[in-house]
């Protein structure tokens, strides 16, 4: 079987794929970021006291409202008609840390798994242009996001494999650094 790049002509040039020929089906997509903070940021958000207004409302909407950009902004996207997308928090305590993760839905003829990254991303982002008042957001770290699973023409598929290798790489060296921020506190 040949491993071919499907944004790619036979010629190298870039293109968007012809799914035309492809039938509808319901797809759905999960993608999840997480945002590490010090002890007091995590707190000034659970209890509404960041200057900006309600941060995780704020980054819900922004998140939405993003998964419905992503052909806008990642250039060989499908526009698409999103049916659904759900933006959820999880407020991990004993990390110091927000887990987003964004459900996309829709009935098409390709996948939503860019516009549930692209949710997940901007969410985190809003997270911490929220926290940008004085010396917070130099305590605020990006995880890199993941694609849970996809679900496409009836086949789930759980991309975590590979997703993880890529946040592992990572995941030590962010840590490490957050530590010794909380050592110099």
């Amino acid at each position: 079987m040949e491993n071919k790049l499907t944004h790619f002509d036979n010629s190298g040039n870039a293109r968007m794929v012809d799914v035309s020929e492809k039938k509808g089906t319901v797809r759905v997509a999960t993608a999840v970021s997480k945002i590490k903070m010090s002890q007091e940021t995590l707190e000034l958000i659970k209890q509404g006291k960041i200057g900006k207004g309600d941060v995780l409302g704020v980054a819900r909407v922004a998140g939405i409202m993003a998964s419905k950009q992503t052909a806008n902004l990642i250039p060989m996207c499908h526009p698409l008609m999103i049916t659904s997308c759900n933006v959820d928090f999880e407020i991990n305590k004993e990390e110091n840390s927000i887990e987003i993760t964004a459900t996309v839905k829709i009935v098409d003829k390709t996948g939503v798994e860019m516009e549930a990254l692209t949710a997940a991303t901007v969410s985190a982002l809003t997270i911490y242009d929220m926290c940008m008042k004085g010396n917070i957001a130099r305590q605020i770290f990006l995880a890199h996001p993941e694609l849970k699973k996809e679900l496409w023409g009836g086949h789930l598929w759980n991309p975590s494999y590979c997703a993880v290798t890529v946040s592992d790489r990572n995941r030590e060296q962010v840590c490490s650094y957050i530590e010794g921020q909380k050592e110099k506190q």
